[in-house]
């Protein structure tokens, strides 16, 4: 399982950082209405019913923090959750794209949400692009990879449900998803799989928003 290596302390500040309960603060369908205090933020992308509420909900160590649905395309908001101490950093949980069903009219309202908050946000630290590993890249990924390509925004790959493939299966998944995202120009090329189910995974991906936050972009 692609699972990067930290240090100690590194853990042990994305644990501390996530200790603080975190809260929602509000749900945005325009850019106009984004917060504008300039506190860092993280966003989390990735097609609809990939589980991006759960795993939010697994980080956070809270159940229903983020809304968790079986009707894909639940989240159409940008909605901000506070990290950290006094609520210094947010969690940008983005709405899923991809899901067809979706009056035409919602899925360009979505879309160009998405567009322009990608475009022009100087407070978004990272965007972490989750992708099914029992899937791997989808055209709808690929379209959001380019654009974060072409507005220069740092984004990092996480595969979610990585306890449903068979071992073979998750590292033929990891190897193709880790191949194509290293030929992505605003990439950063360390994959991390996880699962909101049996945790694994999650200890890192703590330590690399902690890393953000604390202003580091190394890891």
């Amino acid at each position: 399982m692609a699972i990067p290596n930290f240090t100690a302390a590194e853990l042990k500040r994305g644990e501390a950082l996530f200790k603080v309960p975190s809260a929602f603060v509000k749900g945005v369908v325009k850019v106009a209405d984004l917060p504008n205090e300039g506190r860092p933020e993280v966003a989390f992308a990735g097609r609809s019913n990939v589980g991006k509420s759960s795993l939010i909900n697994a980080l956070a160590g809270q159940k229903s923090l983020a809304r968790v649905s079986v009707t894909p395309g639940r989240t159409r908001e940008l909605n901000f959750f506070t990290l950290g101490k006094d609520g210094a950093f947010y969690l940008v949980d983005m709405p899923g794209y991809g899901y067809a069903r979706a009056p035409k009219a919602e899925v360009k309202g979505w879309t160009r949400l998405i567009q322009d908050y990608l475009k022009g946000r100087r407070e978004l630290k990272r965007v972490f692009l989750l992708i099914d590993a029992r899937h791997g890249l989808k055209d709808s990924d690929r379209e959001i990879m380019t654009l974060m390509d072409e507005a220069a925004v740092s984004y990092q790959g996480v595969l979610t449900k990585a306890d449903k493939p068979k071992a073979a299966e998750l590292a033929a998944i990891e190897a193709k998803v880790s191949a194509e995202i290293a030929k992505r120009p605003a990439a950063y090329p360390q994959l991390i799989a996880t699962s909101a189910r049996t945790g694994a995974g999650l200890p890192q991906l703590r330590a690399v928003i902690a890393a953000l936050a604390d202003g580091g972009m190394s890891i």
